[in-house]
């Protein structure tokens, strides 16, 4: 039996999940948890097989937490299940360890496919999230270029393309406004460009972003 914790901040989510793998013969979900603390004590006292986790859980500041929950509880493999446009996040959390990557569009067949796959030890997202990753794979300019940016950097790039304000990108990140702008001008620096529109522009074109 593949035994999976749930965390996410919408009481709607989980309960549709408990309803959906309710009296499933392969999988069982044993936990769920609506914040970050909760799903640490839950992980201490439960061994969980697979843990679908969203990106946007309350508590949840940054891909570092979710590199932490890898190294801390590396028997659980884990599935990001969020509506966060993959293209954004998905390269990098793939590239930190996670299982999978599935939108919160699928249908839920695609998501208990996902659990399965993962169980055999496989790795599962999309095509745009496979081109991505061989990009980096390649010996490109891109590929130098994303060595040269941490992933906190790459973090904020990508924030920045999804439309959001310093202001908003330290709130989600838990930084301060300061720091997101820091950030900002080592990005130019380091993509050789003087404003946010060429920053974005080069970053699409590399295939950072």
């Amino acid at each position: 039996m593949i035994k999976i914790c749930i965390a996410d901040s919408l009481p709607v989510v989980i309960q549709g999940l408990q309803s959906y793998f309710h009296n499933n013969n392969r999988m069982e979900i044993i936990a769920s948890a609506k914040n970050l603390e909760s799903l640490l004590t839950i992980l201490d006292e439960k061994r969980c097989n697979i843990l679908l986790l969203d990106i946007e859980l309350s508590g949840l500041s940054s891909i570092r937490d979710i590199k932490s929950l890898l190294k801390d509880f590396p028997e659980t493999k884990i599935i990001l299940f969020t509506s966060v446009t993959e293209q954004m996040y998905a390269p990098t959390a793939i590239k930190a360890g996670v299982s999978a990557y599935i939108s919160k569009n699928s249908d839920l067949k695609e998501l208990e496919n996902a659990i399965s796959k993962v169980s055999e030890g496989k790795i599962v997202f999309s095509e745009t999230v496979k081109k991505s990753i061989e990009m980096l794979s390649k010996g490109k300019k891109s590929e130098r270029l994303f060595k040269k940016l941490s992933t906190r950097e790459i973090e904020v790039l990508r924030y920045l393309n999804d439309g959001k304000k310093n202001k908003e990108v330290a709130q989600i990140l838990g930084l301060d406004e300061k720091t997101i702008s820091t950030y900002k001008l080592r990005l130019l620096a380091k993509l050789n460009v003087t404003n946010l529109v060429d920053l974005l522009k080069k970053a699409k074109d590399l295939d950072i972003i």
